[in-house]
């Protein structure tokens, strides 16, 4: 009796296991609904703040407002895309140059709502649509990758700008990677910082928890930015860690690639304990 009636339950219940369209249909309306709120709350920080932070921007004249209205502009379009800042550490105030792993274009956006720092970023970013046009207006040092005469006016108002006071920001790394591992730190960069015997402070950037995100937020092979900025804007809120690590002296080391090698340990140390 109690095989039969097992049976019967059996034949009756459908199985607790969802199948893979079900699945994929509730993704599909999870997606949708991220874009129905989230757009709206781009539409509005594109067409309402970012006016409003140009304008104050414009009349700070590079001073502490115009710093302000970066960082909380690019805290907002953070929130927008469900991204949760948590910061360990803290920026060095003054002339500091700020080195990072690369692994997308929130990278920019995630140290802006932190601390106010020129960035070097290739040419091509000035013709992103968004991203383009706010960089240009926060101080960014565009380099033409491949030539030299372009790469040695960039190092020169580094120096300029460290010695002035001023945070400048690279990418050792050269580039935007796929997420799966750290690259090697380019040594010609630390150079500014010699010449200019201004502190270096690495800063590690983590999506997700544990990192396990890097891959998702990594440009996906040719995809273009435009592709990837929508991608993100329907991708599950998560967090992001940014950690300030201990400054490096470059009196206290040997050279520029005594500093890359110090820097790049660094950061790899920083995104390991997350």
């Amino acid at each position: 009796m109690r095989d039969s009636v097992a049976t019967r339950h059996r034949v009756s219940c459908p199985s607790m296991k969802s199948s893979p369209e079900s699945s994929a249909l509730r993704a599909r309306a999870v997606w949708v609904w991220r874009y129905a709120y989230r757009a709206p709350l781009l539409v509005w920080h594109l067409l309402v703040h970012l006016p409003i932070t140009l304008l104050l921007i414009a009349l700070g004249r590079g001073g502490w407002l115009s710093h302000a209205m970066v960082r909380w502009w690019s805290g907002g379009l953070l929130r927008v895309f469900g991204l949760r800042v948590r910061r360990e550490g803290a920026p060095l105030p003054g002339g500091t140059l700020f080195v990072a792993n690369h692994v997308s274009w929130v990278d920019i956006v995630v140290l802006h709502s932190q601390h106010m720092m020129g960035f070097i970023a290739k040419s091509e970013i000035r013709r992103w649509p968004l991203v383009g046009w706010i960089t240009t207006h926060a101080e960014t040092l565009f380099l033409e990758r491949g030539n030299g005469d372009s790469l040695g006016r960039v190092m020169a108002e580094m120096v300029r700008r460290l010695r002035a006071g001023r945070a400048v920001a690279a990418f050792p790394e050269g580039g935007t990677r796929d997420g799966h591992a750290l690259g090697p730190f380019h040594a010609r960069i630390f150079a500014t910082a010699v010449e200019a015997n201004a502190p270096v402070q690495p800063v590690a950037l983590c999506y997700g928890s544990k990192c396990e995100a890097q891959t998702i937020i990594a440009f996906a092979p040719r995809e273009s930015f435009p592709a990837n900025f929508l991608r993100l804007l329907g991708e599950p809120s998560r967090p992001v860690r940014v950690c300030f690590t201990m400054p490096i002296d470059p009196g206290r080391h040997d050279g520029r690639r005594g500093i890359a090698e110090a820097a790049r340990a660094q950061v790899l140390a920083a995104m390991q304990a997350g």
